[in-house]
């Protein structure tokens, strides 16, 4: 009998199967036949063009012997881990502040939500300006009297890279925002009328009760956000160059400036493997936690 079931089963959605079958050959040549190919010559002295001179593990000796890599392999760490936690923060608490029906909310949501929509190329040029000593804050604090204030973050190798990290974080804590309110606006109201005859204070509430529920949406976020960081290069590009010096370097401009500017395409393919293995470290340990304990409790 189930053995007469599972046939059926094969062809239940039959067409939406097949119109998948596109899709899905596109993302394996694409994607993981790139990806392969990728790996494989990052084992090669490719230079200019690919070419099949096997070196075993010559160019990862190369990279992590790298000072400009390492570099940028702590640079991305120090963005990485402030975005992640303070985007999170920050566009909690503005999604709760605008939870309140407060006056005026659809400007402040299209306030909040408009530096999203400017590419982060136009996101670093500005805060170029806004955070460049000679005009920016530090020349408008000096112009209001107060001569011995200091804010030359861009200039100054152990802070720029948290002048990039100000520019990421205006920019993309609004669409943070944008999906925590969603999420909160789809708590049951009788959860908050629950909570108030309770007497529970609102941020045991929030803490408690409220983020718990709203998990979906923050591993959501957290996948956005993570994308977002793995491929930092034009916010760096056009608001620092990678300057002063190698100090704001990132692994997405050692990728690029080593594949397309130093034509050695094998240190480039050493480099975004170990990207992607940074990845994969990432992503498995998540996915077994995630789908493997819903596999458990079913």
């Amino acid at each position: 009998m189930a053995q007469s079931q599972r046939p059926s089963s094969l062809f239940r959605n039959l067409s939406a199967k097949i119109a998948a079958i596109p899709m899905i050959l596109t993302a394996l040549v694409i994607f993981v036949g790139c990806t392969v190919w990728t790996v494989v010559y990052s084992f090669t002295k490719s230079r200019m063009l690919p070419k099949e001179d096997f070196v075993g593990l010559m160019q990862y000796e190369r990279l992590w012997a790298t000072k400009r890599w390492l570099v940028s392999v702590e640079n991305i760490a120090i963005y990485g881990i402030c975005s992640l936690i303070l985007s999170l923060v920050i566009g909690f608490v503005l999604a709760a502040l605008l939870d309140q029906k407060i006056r005026f909310e659809n400007t402040f949501r299209t306030i909040f939500l408009y530096p999203y929509a400017l590419s982060f190329i136009v996101t670093g040029l500005v805060w170029q300006w806004i955070l460049n000593p000679t005009f920016g804050i530090q020349k408008v604090v000096r112009g209001w009297g107060f001569e011995d204030f200091t804010f030359d973050w861009l200039a100054n190798t152990d802070y720029v890279i948290y002048a990039v990290l100000i520019a990421g974080l205006w920019q993309g804590t609004g669409l943070v925002m944008a999906l925590m309110l969603a999420g909160l606006r789809g708590i049951d109201e009788d959860i908050w009328k629950a909570s108030r005859v309770d007497g529970i204070p609102s941020w045991k509430t929030y803490l408690f009760i409220v983020i718990p529920m709203m998990r979906p949406v923050f591993v959501t976020t957290l996948v956005i956000i993570a994308a977002g960081i793995v491929k930092v290069y034009d916010l760096i590009l056009a608001q620092t160059s990678g300057g002063p010096g190698i100090a704001s370097e990132v692994p997405a401009k050692y990728v690029y400036d080593y594949m397309f500017r130093a034509g050695n395409l094998g240190q480039g393919f050493a480099a975004s493997t170990m990207m992607l293995v940074t990845v994969l470290i990432i992503l498995i340990p998540w996915v077994i936690l995630e789908y493997g304990g819903k596999k458990n409790a079913s």
